[in-house]
């Protein structure tokens, strides 16, 4: 129930959510923010340090709200949003328009935007973007593209006047060329992850037989596999991300749920990495690649070890992500369903899977050709 005139409610999740009024837009509607917490009193307390920081931003925009300037109507939506999206979209976001738009943008009107100036804003960013001015990937563009509609969506909203039309803006995505491990790699690497068994190279070990992510495998504790059911419960993930605060680092490490709600799921284990788990398993708490329950690896860190065990079995143009589509690619030529397969990896679309993720080898081609070789006999 929600505590009278305060706007704080519990959610079915379980949090207590607190509403607030940002400020009023010019069209007399009103902006909301949106605060959460484990307890009522934690969602109490966010609310009223975000209604200081509003009022505190508002005090500085005030001179430029009303006259429609970008870098207002931007700083607005970013407030506008950061109670409801996770901390590392919010950082994600700030970035973009703080690197991107601003730099363009920055003074101008928000209704003499067209869609001219705009698309020529996406083709430079698309041949001359970036700090070399290489010009930047078209999925990144699409991620600036997305915030900037957002914003423009957000001013129409609080009343100004948007005649830019970017509907038939479109961004071609080129799909890249993904590394897999051939069989002769992935038994080099399996090989050697077996004669120098520690946490690390089992965590290695653990990504490259379920498609878990860097971020997952560094947050995995040994409470989230079940030797029992054979299974590992995902459910948290780990990265490092800019810090706002006012403390002297300027990353930290946070440790959240998965970038998506498809991505929280239950990976059923091989036989043979359930049997290795269970050697390896001797009462221990905490996370799986430590053994510690407060000492942990970071993205970072793991990935930078993982650079040292390619070094040693003379792997090139590998990455940490490379066991993901190693292990997509191996299920598929083992004849795994599609939409279990693509469950397994926590993807919201079996068309992400085959599209992103799967990629047949050449040996796999010449099998599926081979099974229709008869067809073209000399009789």
């Amino acid at each position: 129930m929600p505590r009278k005139g305060e706007n704080i409610y519990k959610r079915k999740d379980g949090r207590w959510e607190a509403r607030y009024i940002k400020y009023d837009c010019i069209n007399g509607k009103k902006a909301y923010g949106y605060v959460y917490g484990k307890t009522y009193k934690e969602a109490k307390e966010k609310k009223l340090d975000a209604q200081r920081i509003d009022r505190y931003t508002s005090d500085i925009q005030s001179s430029i709200k009303d006259t429609g300037i970008f870098e207002s109507i931007s700083e607005q939506w970013l407030l506008s949003i950061k109670g409801s999206v996770k901390e590392s979209t919010y950082v994600k976001y700030f970035n973009i328009v703080h690197l991107y738009l601003l730099k363009s943008f920055r003074n101008w009107n928000i209704s003499t935007f067209t869609f001219e100036n705009v698309n020529e804003f996406c083709n430079q960013l698309l041949l001359k973007g970036g700090q070399k001015e290489m010009g930047l990937a078209p999925k990144t563009v699409s991620d600036i593209m997305f915030v900037f509609k957002s914003i423009l969506q957000y001013a129409k909203f609080c009343g100004y006047k948007i005649d830019c039309d970017l509907r038939s803006l479109i961004i071609k995505k080129q799909q890249p060329q993904l590394k897999v491990l051939s069989i002769e790699e992935q038994s080099r690497l399996t090989n050697f992850l077996y004669s120098e068994l520690n946490e690390r190279n089992l965590g290695i070990i653990i990504c490259l037989f379920t498609g878990m992510r860097i971020g997952e495998i560094c947050a995995l504790q040994w409470d989230d596999i079940s030797l029992e059911e054979k299974s590992i419960y995902v459910h948290l993930t780990m990265q490092r991300i800019q810090d706002f605060t006012l403390s002297k680092a300027k990353t930290k490490i946070i440790i959240t749920s998965p970038k998506s709600s498809c991505s929280v799921r239950t990976i059923p284990l091989p036989n043979n990495i359930a049997e290795l788990l269970y050697k390896f398993y001797k009462g221990q708490k905490g996370y799986v690649l430590t053994g510690s329950e407060i000492k942990y690896i970071e993205p970072r860190g793991m990935q930078r070890y993982f650079c040292k065990v390619l070094r040693a079995v003379s792997l090139k143009d590998v990455t940490f992500h490379t066991l993901r589509h190693t292990f997509a690619t191996r299920c598929i030529e083992k004849g795994v369903d599609i939409k279990i397969l693509s469950e397994i990896l926590g993807h919201s679309d079996v068309n992400i899977t085959m599209n992103r993720y799967v990629h047949p080898s050449m040996e796999l081609k010449k099998n599926q050709i081979d099974r229709i070789s008869d067809l073209f006999a000399v009789k």
